[in-house]
């Protein structure tokens, strides 16, 4: 397709997502493979009160238009914090502070409170991305310097987008997250056989325990998804978070949960377990979001603890969803080397920096190379771990 190469682009900065309209944002939007950076799961996370200046995401989505078109768009966040990014940066602001440089505000791209790998810069078919990128990353930089922002990152980047944006002088850090893939299976037996013999009869043991203790695990999906789980999976989110005090991740409001039913259902699978005695009423369930053959784990939470009723309704069961309905990958989520015992390979995501201030840049990119390489040291060892008749990461 020729390329369109107009002689100037419009910019601007949009604080609420609202005035972007929906059909030319997801245009750009819905041909990716995450669902992340769709017009309705963004929305949300500003008119739920989830994502909001007032809890220090102040939305400000750099647009850009050729003529009345949308040509692209960066959906971004001005931060006085860091929480609820899942990329701990703290020993760069803490850096900061030692060189009396001010690190907050700082300009933040990334899907909220989402640590699934896919943000990029979201461009028209037809477009120069090239000349787009350049454009956006030198508006960014503007930004930056004109409003005294520390500098620009983007967050859980999409792997090939993160390689272009090494060439537009972004400094690329390496993290470790969690990844299934299916290697072809046809039934959950299939996945099963690739565990050695002793992790093959603990998975067994594991699905077994539920059935022996009156519990049985459905899958919901789309319109087929009770307008109460909401509600409920709301009640279990707060309550697994409220758990680690200090540490928890308790970022979303109960109107984000009950607006993924009026709007986001499509992009939903819900697995829950249910008692025999009370089969109206789930007693544990993980809400799980899928587009195309993509599958990501998102939240959970139960009414009481029982013994493996996580493992099967956050991995189990979802894996065997997953085989029968095409999925190709599964993102479970962030933390948990548990997970490495289940059959999650240890796998790199990567956000991308730029610091305006010319000192605290060189100190990153000084050191960089050497985090990076002891995290891919990490990543390895990890998947040497992995219960594997033979060891196996493609």
């Amino acid at each position: 397709m020729t390329k369109r190469r107009p002689s100037s682009y419009a910019i601007s900065w949009i604080q609420q997502l609202s005035k972007i309209d929906r059909d030319a944002w997801d245009a750009l939007a819905k041909p990716l493979s995450t669902p992340f950076l769709e017009w309705d799961w963004l929305r949300l996370m500003e008119t739920s009160g989830s994502a909001t200046a007032k809890k220090g995401w102040l939305p400000h989505h750099l647009t850009v238009w050729s003529g009345e078109n949308l040509a692209a768009v960066a959906p971004m966040y001005v931060k006085g914090h860091s929480a609820g990014e899942f990329v701990f940066d703290h020993v760069w602001a803490d850096v900061a502070g030692r060189l009396e440089i001010r690190y907050y505000p700082k300009l933040v791209g990334m899907s909220p409170f989402t640590p699934m790998s896919g943000y990029r810069f979201l461009i028209a078919d037809g477009e120069d991305e090239l000349e787009l990128t350049s454009t956006m990353v030198a508006e960014i930089d503007r930004l930056c310097r004109h409003f005294n922002i520390s500098g620009s990152s983007f967050l859980f980047v999409d792997p090939r987008w993160h390689r272009n944006m090494l060439n537009h002088g972004f400094s690329g850090w390496r993290h470790q997250s969690y990844a299934w893939e299916n290697q072809g299976y046809k039934t959950f037996d299939d996945y099963l056989s690739i565990f050695n013999s002793n992790q093959r009869r603990n998975i067994k043991r594991e699905r077994n325990k539920l059935e022996k203790q009156g519990i049985f695990v459905k899958t919901f999906t789309g319109k087929d998804i009770p307008g109460t789980f909401f509600s409920i999976m709301y009640s279990y989110y707060e309550h697994t978070n409220d758990k680690f005090g200090p540490w928890g991740c308790k970022y979303l409001t109960k109107p984000f949960f009950e607006g993924l039913y009026q709007h986001y259902d499509h992009r939903l699978l819900f697995v829950a377990a249910f008692e025999e005695s009370d089969p109206s009423s789930p007693l544990g369930m993980s809400l799980l979001v899928t587009k195309g053959d993509q599958l990501y784990g998102r939240y959970w939470g139960c009414a009481r603890q029982v013994s493996s009723l996580h493992f099967n309704v956050c991995y189990y069961s979802p894996i065997e969803w997953a085989i029968a309905n095409g999925i190709q990958r599964f993102d479970p989520g962030a933390g948990g080397a548990h997970k490495i015992r289940r059959g999650f390979a240890a796998v790199s995501n990567y956000s991308l920096h730029r610091f305006c201030d010319p000192g605290l840049l060189q100190i990153m990119k000084t050191h960089l190379d050497e985090i990076n390489r002891l995290e891919q040291e990490q990543i390895d060892a990890l998947n040497h771990e992995l219960p594997f008749a033979q060891y196996r990461i493609n």
